[in-house]
C-alpha cells in the first residue's frame, strides 16, 4: 500500500480529484479538515485541550459541540490563539493519520491511502508519505471556480492565493503534478496513467 499526500492551492479542484480517486481506484481517502473536525468533538483529547484555551467568550454551542464559526472568528483576530489551536490539532491529526495508515497496511485491503491537506508541505508531510501529489490548475481556471462555487470576489481570491505557497514551491516540494485545469474525464485519464505507471514500475 502506498501512502500518498495530496495538496494544492485553493480552487485547484482537490475535491474533484479525491472523488475520482475514490470512485475509480482501490483506495482510502482522508481529508485533514474533516479529520480535524472529528478530533475536536467531545470525547477526544483535542476537544478538551482546545476548549481549555483562554477564549474571549465560550466557543461551546447548546449541544456541547465547538461552535466552528465562533471559533474561527476568534482565531482570525488572535494569532496567539491560532498558533495554540494549530499546536494542538496538527500533531493530533498527524498521529491519527499515521495510525490509520499502519492499520490499513496490516489489513492488506487497499492499494493506496490518500491524505489531502492544504498544509502538507508546511507541516512536513513530505517526510512521512511515499509520494506527494500537487493538484494544479491554471490561475484563470481557479479564479473562475472560486467565483462560481464560493462567490469569492477578486480581492478575497487575491488575499487567499497570496497566503498560500507559490506554484514553484508546490512543484519543488511534490513528486508528481496532476493538471486539473480541464474536465473530469481529462483528469481521470491523467490519474489512470499515473496509477498504471506506479503499478508497472512496482513502486
Amino acid at each position: 500500500m502506498k501512502f500518498i499526500g495530496i495538496t494544492g492551492g485553493i480552487g485547484a479542484g482537490k475535491s474533484t480529484v479525491l472523488s475520482l480517486l475514490k470512485e475509480n481506484f482501490n483506495c482510502k481517502v482522508v481529508q485533514a479538515d474533516r479529520l480535524a473536525a472529528q478530533l475536536m468533538t467531545p470525547g477526544y483529547d483535542c476537544y478538551d485541550k482546545v476548549i481549555a484555551l483562554p477564549w474571549p467568550d465560550s466557543i461551546i454551542d447548546a449541544d456541547g459541540q465547538i461552535d466552528r464559526p465562533t471559533m474561527a472568528r476568534f482565531l482570525f483576530a488572535d494569532n496567539t490563539l491560532l498558533a495554540a489551536v494549530n499546536g494542538i490539532v496538527h500533531p493530533a491529526v498527524e498521529q491519527e493519520v499515521l495510525n490509520q495508515v499502519e492499520y490499513e497496511r496490516k489489513q492488506h485491503n487497499i492499494e493506496y491511502f490518500f491524505f489531502e491537506a492544504a498544509l502538507l508541505i508546511e507541516c512536513g508531510y513530505g517526510k512521512l508519505v511515499d509520494e506527494m501529489w500537487y493538484i494544479y490548475a491554471d490561475e484563470e481556471v481557479r479564479r473562475s471556480r472560486l467565483k462560481a462555487s464560493r462567490g469569492y470576489d477578486d480581492a478575497r481570491i487575491d488575499s487567499t492565493m497570496s497566503s498560500q505557497p507559490s506554484d514553484d514551491i508546490f512543484r519543488a516540494s511534490c513528486d508528481r503534478v496532476i493538471d486539473n485545469s480541464g474536465d473530469r474525464e481529462a483528469t481521470l485519464t491523467e490519474l489512470r496513467r499515473i496509477i498504471d505507471e506506479i503499478q508497472i514500475r512496482g513502486e
